[in-house]
Order: C-alpha cells, then sequence, then structure tokens
C-alpha cells in the first residue's frame, strides 16, 4: 500500500496542495504561538502579559481547530471524489481494510511534510511576532523568543495529529466503497449522510444547546466570559459541517426559488447540480461557513458585552457630569451643588478570603455612603445602600458571601485585615462590576472621578470647579464614550490575528477544493458544450454553482452566529441587564463577498482552460458518461 499510495500522491498531488497548505500553516502558527507562551512565561506579571498570554492562547487555538475543519473537509471530498478509482482498487482485490490504509498512508505523509515545513516557517516567524508585539505595544520591552523546543514537538506532532484524524473519516468512507463503484455511470450522491455522521452532528447540536441551557439555569454570567463565547461557535461550525449533507439541499432549495422561476433553464441546472453534487456543494460550503461564522460570533459577542457594560455603567450612575484627571480631592465643593450631589469614586483593591482558604483579590471602590445613596443608581437586590458605614461593604451575587449581614474576611490594599459587614447585595450584572466600601477601608486611595448630579444651569460651575482642580468636565455620556470603547486594544488586535488567520484558511480551503471539483467535472463542462450550451454559458452556470454554495454556507453561518448570539441575548435578560444585540453585518458581509470573489475565479480559471481543450467525443464512446444526468433528468421531467 505504501507504494501506492505514493503514486497516487505523485498522480493526484494537486488535490492535496491545500491539505498540506493547511497543515503547513496550523504547524507555523502554533509553532510561533508556543513560542511565544513560552517566552511570555519569563515575564514579570502584569496586565501586558495577560493580554499577551490570552491573545497567543485563542489564536493559537482557533487556528488548530479550523485547520483541523479544512483537513477533514478536504479530505472527505478528495475520497468521495475517488470513489471509482476505489472502485478499481477494490474489484483488483484491495480489501477495505487496505483503502483504509491506502488514504490514512496518503495523510501521514503530507502530514509529515506539512509539519516539517510549518515548523520551519514558524521558527522563522516567531522572532518577528515578538518584534511586532512590542512594536504595538501589546508586550514589555524585554520580550523575545527563547531556545525552548518543547512547542515545536507539540506543534509538529499536534499537526500530524490533526493531518491523521481528519482523514480517519474519510479512510472509513473509503474503505465502505464497493467493486461496483466502478461501473457506476453517475457521480451523483445517493447517500451522503453516513450513520456516523448523524451521531456525531446531532451529539455536537444538542451538546451546544444543552451547555447554553445548563448555564442559563446556573451561572448565565458565564456564556458572556471571552473564553466561553470564543470556543462556543466551534462546537455549532462542527455540527453544521457534520450535517451538511441535511442541511445544504433545503437552503439550495431556498435559495434557487426565485432565480428557477426567472430563468429558462440556467436556474435549474445550477439547482440540479448543487442538490445532486451534494459533498461538492457541502465541501465548498464549509470553510466559508468557518469563516461567517467566526466573524459574526467573535465580532458579534465582542461587541454585545461592551454594549452590555456601557448601558449597564449608564444606569447606575444619576450623575449628569463627570470629573477626570487633574488633582481630584476627596470631597469636591461646587458653587450651587449641594454636597451630597458631589460623589467621590477612589479606586482599591481588596483581598478576600473564600471558602475559608481560597484569597481572591477584586476591584473596590471607596465612597462617601450618603453621596453614593444620593447620586448612584445601583441595581441593589438585598439589602440598602443607605446602611453603607466603616464597619460595612456592598458586594455582588458573585461573590462566595453574599448575603446581608454576613460578615467577609478580607484584607485592604496596605495589607491590614478586617472584617466587614456585608449591608447590601448587588445584581451581577455583566460580572466584574466590584464592590463599595468607605475610604476608612481603602488606605491610600486616590480620587479617580467625580460624579455631579446637578441641573444643566449648573454646568458652568462644574466646568469653573474641573478647571480649578486641573481636571476635565464631562457629560453622563461623553464619560460612557471616553471609558467605555466598542473594544480595548488587545482585544481588537486579537481579532485581527485569529480572523486573519481562519480567512486564510478559507481562502486555501475554498481554493483547493474548487481548483479540484473544476478539474474533476472537465467532461461534465465538455459535454454540456456537446449538448448546444456556449462557452460563456457553460462557464456561467458553473460559476453560479460556486456562487451559490458560498451564499449556502453564508447562510448557514448567519444562522450559528443567529444562535450563538440569541444565547448571548438570554444570558444578559436573566442577569437583568436590557441591552441589544451587535450583528456585525457589515464584516459578515465582507467576508462572504471575498469569499464569493475568491470562488468566482477559483472556477472561472480551471473551467476556461478545460473547455480549451478537445470536446469529450473520446470520453463518451468509451463509455465514460459523466455525472450530468442529474441536471438532464431535472429538465425533462419540467
Amino acid at each position: 500500500m505504501l507504494k501506492i499510495a505514493l503514486r497516487s500522491l505523485r498522480r493526484r498531488w494537486m488535490t492535496q496542495v491545500g491539505t498540506f497548505v493547511a497543515v503547513a500553516l496550523g504547524v507555523a502558527l502554533m509553532t510561533v504561538m508556543g513560542l511565544g507562551l513560552a517566552a511570555s512565561a519569563a515575564l514579570p506579571d502584569g496586565a501586558e502579559v495577560v493580554g499577551l498570554n490570552s491573545m497567543l492562547g485563542t489564536a493559537g487555538g482557533v487556528s488548530s481547530f479550523v485547520a483541523a475543519f479544512v483537513v477533514a473537509s478536504t479530505f472527505s471530498y478528495a475520497v468521495a471524489a475517488r470513489r471509482r478509482e476505489l472502485g478499481l482498487l477494490r474489484l483488483a482485490g484491495s480489501t477495505p481494510g487496505q483503502l483504509r490504509r491506502l488514504v490514512m498512508t496518503e495523510a501521514a505523509a503530507v502530514g509529515l511534510a506539512g509539519s516539517a515545513a510549518g515548523i520551519v516557517l514558524g521558527r522563522a516567524g516567531a522572532p518577528l511576532m515578538a518584534r511586532w508585539t512590542v512594536t504595538q505595544g501589546l508586550a514589555p520591552a524585554g520580550y523575545a523568543i527563547g531556545d525552548q523546543t518543547w512547542p515545536l514537538h507539540t506543534a509538529f506532532w499536534t499537526g500530524l495529529l490533526v493531518a491523521l484524524s481528519g482523514a480517519y473519516a474519510a479512510s472509513r468512507r473509503a474503505g465502505r466503497v464497493g467493486p461496483l463503484e466502478a461501473l457506476r455511470e453517475a457521480v451523483t450522491d445517493e447517500r451522503p449522510m453516513t450513520p456516523g455522521r448523524w451521531v456525531a452532528g446531532g451529539g455536537l447540536l444538542l451538546g451546544a444547546v444543552a451547555f447554553v441551557a445548563w448555564r442559563l439555569g446556573s451561572d448565565p454570567g458565564t456564556l458572556l466570559k471571552r473564553k466561553t463565547y470564543t470556543w462556543q461557535p466551534m462546537l455549532l461550525i462542527s455540527a453544521c459541517g457534520m450535517l451538511a449533507a441535511v442541511l445544504v439541499r433545503p437552503v439550495v432549495r431556498l435559495l434557487m426559488w426565485v432565480p428557477v422561476r426567472l430563468t429558462s433553464y440556467a436556474g435549474r441546472v445550477v439547482r440540479a447540480n448543487a442538490a445532486a453534487g451534494i459533498r461538492r456543494t457541502a465541501a465548498v460550503a464549509a470553510p466559508v461557513l468557518v469563516m461567517v461564522a467566526l466573524t459574526g460570533s467573535l465580532l458579534g459577542a465582542a461587541w454585545t458585552v461592551t454594549g452590555a457594560k456601557t448601558a449597564e455603567a449608564r444606569a447606575r450612575t444619576g450623575a449628569d457630569y463627570v470629573l477626570t484627571g487633574g488633582r481630584l480631592p476627596d470631597s469636591a465643593e461646587i458653587a450651587g451643588v449641594p454636597a451630597g450631589s458631589v460623589l467621590a469614586v477612589a479606586d482599591t483593591r481588596l483581598t478576600v478570603l473564600e471558602e475559608g482558604f481560597v484569597k481572591v483579590p477584586t476591584e473596590a471602590s471607596a465612597v462617601d455612603p450618603a453621596a453614593l445613596a444620593e447620586v448612584s443608581r445601583l441595581p441593589v437586590v438585598a439589602g440598602s445602600v443607605a446602611d453603607l458605614d466603616d464597619g460595612g461593604i456592598i458586594v455582588t451575587e458573585e461573590w462566595w458571601q453574599h448575603r446581608v449581614g454576613d460578615s467577609v474576611p478580607l484584607w485592604r490594599a496596605d495589607g491590614t485585615a478586617a472584617r466587614l459587614r456585608i449591608v447590601a447585595v448587588m445584581r451581577t450584572g455583566t460580572g466584574n462590576n466590584g464592590a463599595y466600601v468607605t475610604p476608612r477601608n481603602a488606605p491610600g486611595a486616590e480620587v479617580s472621578r467625580v460624579e455631579v448630579r446637578a441641573p444643566a444651569s449648573a454646568a458652568p460651575a462644574v466646568r469653573a470647579a474641573a478647571a480649578h482642580y486641573g481636571a476635565t468636565a464631562h457629560t453622563k455620556e461623553e464619560w460612557l464614550t471616553t471609558t467605555h470603547p466598542r473594544t480595548n486594544r488587545f482585544t481588537v488586535l486579537g481579532y485581527v490575528l485569529v480572523l486573519g488567520i481562519a480567512l486564510l484558511y478559507t481562502a486555501i480551503a475554498l481554493a483547493n477544493t474548487l481548483l479540484m471539483a473544476t478539474s474533476d467535472r472537465a467532461g461534465d463542462l465538455r459535454l454540456l458544450r456537446l449538448a448546444g450550451a456556449t462557452r460563456g454559458q457553460v462557464l456561467a452556470v458553473t460559476t453560479a454553482e460556486s456562487l451559490l454554495a458560498v451564499a449556502v454556507g453564508t447562510v448557514l453561518g448567519t444562522a450559528v452566529t443567529a444562535v450563538n448570539l440569541a444565547g448571548m441575548r438570554a444570558a444578559l435578560a436573566a442577569l437583568g441587564v436590557d441591552s441589544p444585540v451587535v450583528v456585525p453585518w457589515l464584516a459578515m458581509g465582507a467576508v462572504a463577498g471575498v469569499c464569493a470573489v475568491l470562488a468566482a475565479l477559483c472556477t472561472l480559471l480551471p473551467a476556461a482552460r478545460a473547455l480549451r481543450r478537445r470536446t469529450g467525443r473520446r470520453r463518451v464512446r468509451s463509455g465514460e458518461t459523466p455525472g450530468i444526468g442529474a441536471e438532464l433528468a431535472e429538465l425533462a421531467s419540467v
């Protein structure tokens, strides 16, 4: 089998180019991210290091998932396209086990070559990544790649495992090919779904739904965390990929309902081809599904959470003006404004003892109790803000102890221990909303802002007071815009990196699948020419089929996005946050447009090349009937 596998790779090397590039790119990225994480471990703790580790870890995880998805999809379609060839091997005496070993041997050869190339590329690219992160301010100046070798071993063997895992299901399908497949004249997909795909796809779908339902009932705030909404879409994407053969046909009928009625024949031919070649359509739609779903889910989730935090901050304060910067005093005096309507907020840090032995650091605000009750609109669910004193604390429901009257052991910012009584409990909301104490429990804390509740007529006095303290006076909306941007810098650059990786994989998968599919259909295209279609009509129909597959992937990706964002909206409702869901239509449309342009190019070029060859009379006379019977049969029935 080894000799046959190597000969098959030499003869059909174009079909494996996309798999090789996907594995090589995936291993290169894993190498870069692994070396980056290893180098960051030597840096001192800090916000920059935490953000850097989060960005590198997310990019590495997403690249591994997309690489596995692309490789599995490519191998699945490659085996389906070689059905007649595998049937001939069965006629020649090959056993199902030998066919499985043939496919796995090809995958191992491609995986080894791709992993080796990826290690070389990743080792060369890691220093470039380190310099870029330092230039962008994402890492301290001392950040540099070291000489660790474990990331290289991890990336190499992971790449080989991804290639073998992606080919495993395809090898099982190859083993089920019967000898009579060599005699089939049509290449329509009569049984695209196998019991294994039903079980895997259904299990992933039920698992994704069950996880959201479980979290909504137990801890809705988990669905708003970046770690959750980064990997959660992968469950639905994998489920749609497994069930694509079932989902494609109804989506094709829906999308082609109008074109079929507006065209004389082209719409019906496109619909028939797409419906007959389910595997081909699903293989083209799969990478588009991944890209659209990741773009919509990741950007939509990040923007929705940021919008929810902004709405929550707007609802929590009744201030009309906010003073920031300068040298703000503990109690600012503003002419014409009562002292109780001026709230000075000083940021501090507490360390709370949870479960009797776990120390958990948390952010807190030191405020005057009377001014807090007058200016703020905290979402209190138990107790009263007015009861806050030097022996009390206001906490949220996410604290381990959150019952009014309980005594909480903690340490102040200067390390002194204290036990404070819970006087009020706030709704959890979007999380990380901190606690409130009096200035006595925040030694050394400096005022970061002053919130002022005053009518519009007091605006000159507020601005005069701000100028006196060297501060800047903002209206509430101006302050919210300044302190609650759509996304922070780490998140923006992280998503640029992640989605850039996914888009690159999408381009590889689309180009590989379409080049392979269009080349294999050269006989179909020539037969259409013999049936009377012009060269332009054949190219138009073939391109329309590819664009239809891209549209199918876009629809499925949009559906995955809708389900993910619906779960997030339900979580916000359960947490009592009234904020709309943000759908990144522009980004999703741009991604779909790029995929459509790429699909058109990768279809037109090989199709035009195939039509320049001699007609397929020789192939027809030799008894090899191309798989165009599906659309001709449908046309005859109309």
